[in-house]
């Protein structure tokens, strides 16, 4: 039995606060989750030999720090399953990037095999499962936009309005532990309601943010942004260069993407196509007055998780 082309979307963090941070060092956060539609790709192959195998490396990834296996093997243990799958992964949301990536793809094995195997466990089950692979992974398994409390797991359902938004990644890798256990990092944010966000200027309309700016105005901050800025310039540069063409940026998770939220797709694709001639009129002449970006893209943000109907229960 097989299952291809299975998707596994990116996240942005709408805003992110660090509220506390438990005797166990892990920090306490508010966030707001949305999924895009820039996914990665998964197959799968089931194998009657219990071996669980991936079919291509991931760069700088080994196989004990792969999640994907990881996951998977997660789920065999938790069920009693004989049966193994080979797993085929096709990145292409960046990695150290912020949109929660590898969290993504193991929620997608998690969801996928659960399938596969015919294993039959909840979500509540699955997201169990999911956390000890990582904060971020139990709110793909969710489904759903969240508000999320606690390390992340704590999750309630969000009802978005439409929207759109323009992904950047400058010419950096941010790993987030790193980040975390920065000295300097804000550890004590007031704690917000729902209510508070719902009611925020997350919902005003494109160029609320101001006379110049072409995006939608965000709620609150990304207190890792500060910490990030500091100890990689080229996501500040960027930030500062996106904000001085008008597109106000922020940066999801522990970065290095920004994003600029729109309320309407032409509107990040039209950004999308300003910022990519400004990059190839820069590389013609070789100028060195704009920061580089490996990946500029404009995304749709979802109402829900493609796999969300996956799970029966």
């Amino acid at each position: 039995m097989t299952l291809y082309d299975v998707p596994a979307p990116a996240k942005v963090n709408l805003f992110l606060h660090v509220v506390g941070r438990r005797p166990d060092g892990y920090h306490l956060l508010q966030t707001a989750f949305r999924f895009i539609d820039l996914c990665d790709t998964l197959h799968f192959e089931a194998r009657a030999d219990g071996v669980i195998s991936r079919a291509t490396e991931l760069p700088g990834v080994s196989e004990l720090d792969d999640l994907t296996l990881r996951a998977a093997r997660a789920l065999q243990q938790a069920t009693g399953t004989r049966q193994g799958a080979q797993i085929a992964l096709e990145k292409r949301i960046p990695q150290g990037g912020g949109l929660g990536g590898g969290s993504s793809d193991a929620a997608t094995v998690l969801i996928a095999l659960n399938r596969l195997w015919g294993t039959g466990l909840s979500r509540r089950e699955l997201m169990d499962l999911a956390l000890p692979l990582g904060a971020d992974v139990p709110v793909f398994v969710f489904g759903q936009s969240a508000f999320a409390e606690g390390v992340g797991e704590q999750l309630t359902a969000l009802d978005l309005p439409a929207r759109a938004y323009l992904v950047a990644q400058p010419d950096a890798s941010v790993p987030t532990v790193g980040i975390f256990s920065a000295p300097d990092l804000t550890r004590d944010s007031s704690y917000i309601t729902i209510a508070d966000f719902l009611a925020s200027q997350t919902f005003l309309p494109s160029g609320s943010g101001g006379e110049f700016a072409k995006g939608c105005a965000l709620y609150g901050r990304n207190d890792l942004e500060p910490v990030v800025y500091r100890l990689y310039p080229e996501v500040l540069g960027a930030s500062r260069w996106l904000a001085e063409r008008g597109f106000p940026v922020r940066m999801s998770g522990s970065g290095a993407c920004l994003f600029a939220e729109f309320s309407e797709t032409s509107q990040a694709v039209l950004a999308e196509q300003e910022i990519t001639a400004i990059m190839r009129g820069a590389d013609k002449t070789f100028s060195q007055t704009h920061p580089r970006f490996r990946l500029v893209q404009a995304c749709t943000g979802l109402a829900e998780h493609p796999l969300r109907n996956w799970i029966a229960r």
